[in-house]
């Protein structure tokens, strides 16, 4: 897992909304597509959330547009691989639609350059479904450091994304042919009112609504789209929050954190990790 993208339309009213949940965030700086600007919750296992948005109004993001006009929150993922040539390549020959690897940069507020390549799968907005992959050309730690006092924290890193989709099966055979695995493991999640596919050896939930709810409504409004994002904590440490309501999703205990801009729900949850 290398990070998670939360899109709204003002960054500021972003930040404010994870640093008053307790997680602190850094200013990461402009993107070189000229209208997007992001900042960085970072955590000790290397994985961040990046908050998005744009600096200049009236202006189109090629990078999920419709999800930060529309304050879509949760909406993207990705995975770090070492060789970006060559695992576009394996995807492409299982029959992945792959954009990429293309070459992209920001300029942090210290005038530090960050440089990593990128590369879309399934032809849609990076990371909609499947996610997209990225590989450093400048030193990892000018991306990401954990922020603030997450570097001492039990809390280790974004574990698992759920992802809300339309249709199970369908979205099942996506991850199966692209990553070349096992079965998942279905099972109901009456908190989510859904169908739920987790695999042994993939970070990800996908979600089928199967009633009403803020997923199936959703799912409904924008499509299959990540709708939480879950982040792992040490087992039998004290995480530091308190009073977290508690769910279950793909027979795990969810903590749900007190994030609701900008989507009106709770969408990040912390699980008990053994890594």
């Amino acid at each position: 897992m290398d990070h998670v993208t939360v899109a709204g339309r003002d960054l500021d009213r972003l930040t404010e909304a994870f640093s008053a949940a307790g997680l602190p965030v850094e200013y990461g700086g402009h993107h070189s597509n000229g209208v997007t600007h992001m900042a960085i919750v970072g955590f000790p296992d290397g994985s961040y959330i990046e908050l998005i948005s744009k600096h200049t109004t009236n202006t189109h993001s090629p990078w999920w547009n419709n999800a930060i006009d529309n304050n879509t929150g949760p909406c993207a993922w990705a995975i770090g691989v070492d060789d970006i040539e060559r695992t576009t390549v394996t995807l492409r020959d299982r029959g992945v639609t792959a954009n990429g690897p293309t070459a992209y940069e920001r300029e942090r507020e210290d005038g530090t350059l960050v440089e990593w390549d990128l590369t879309s799968l399934e032809g849609s907005d990076p990371g909609t479904r499947l996610p997209f992959l990225i590989e450093d050309r400048t030193p990892r730690k000018r991306r990401v450091q954990p922020t603030g006092d997450l570097a001492t924290s039990p809390i280790r890193g974004v574990n698992t994304v759920v992802i809300g989709v339309p249709d199970l099966a369908t979205a099942v055979d996506a991850f199966t042919t692209a990553f070349d695995t096992h079965e998942p493991t279905r099972t109901t999640s009456a908190d989510l009112h859904a169908n739920i596919a987790s695999f042994p050896d993939l970070p990800v939930v996908l979600a089928e609504p199967t009633g009403d709810g803020w997923l199936a409504e959703r799912v409904s409004r924008i499509g299959t789209s990540p709708a939480a994002y879950l982040i792992g904590y040490e087992r039998d440490a004290n995480h530091g929050f308190e009073n977290l309501t508690t769910e279950s999703i793909a027979d795990r205990s969810v903590e749900w954190l007190p994030v609701t801009h900008p989507v009106g729900h709770r969408y990040f949850g912390l699980v008990v990790t053994d890594e």
